[in-house]
């Protein structure tokens, strides 16, 4: 079974979310803007949600961590909880 290890930020508007992306890509450290910015409780470690397989995150997450491509930022991803971007940061 796969398993992949990914952090995330989460916000509440899609303009939040691009505006962070931008920032990660002009330089700025993923893990500090998550936990100055991440609406989630994973924000406080940088946004890392450990290891976990397919189906323990909500769909549209786990579609894109599964076939995303690997250490580059993805998003915004949309979701019940509101936009996400993520990073994998591993997969096997």
């Amino acid at each position: 079974m796969s398993k992949a290890s990914a952090r995330h930020i989460l916000v509440p508007s899609e303009e939040d979310c691009n505006t962070l992306k931008n920032m990660i890509e002009g330089g700025e450290d993923f893990a500090e803007i998550a936990k100055v910015h991440s609406k989630c409780p994973s924000g406080q470690q940088g946004g890392a949600l450990g290891e976990f397989g397919p189906g323990q995150m909500v769909k549209e997450f786990d579609d894109v961590v599964f076939s995303g491509e690997v250490g580059k930022v993805l998003g915004p991803v949309k979701t019940q909880f509101g936009y996400h971007l993520i990073e994998i940061t591993s997969r096997s």
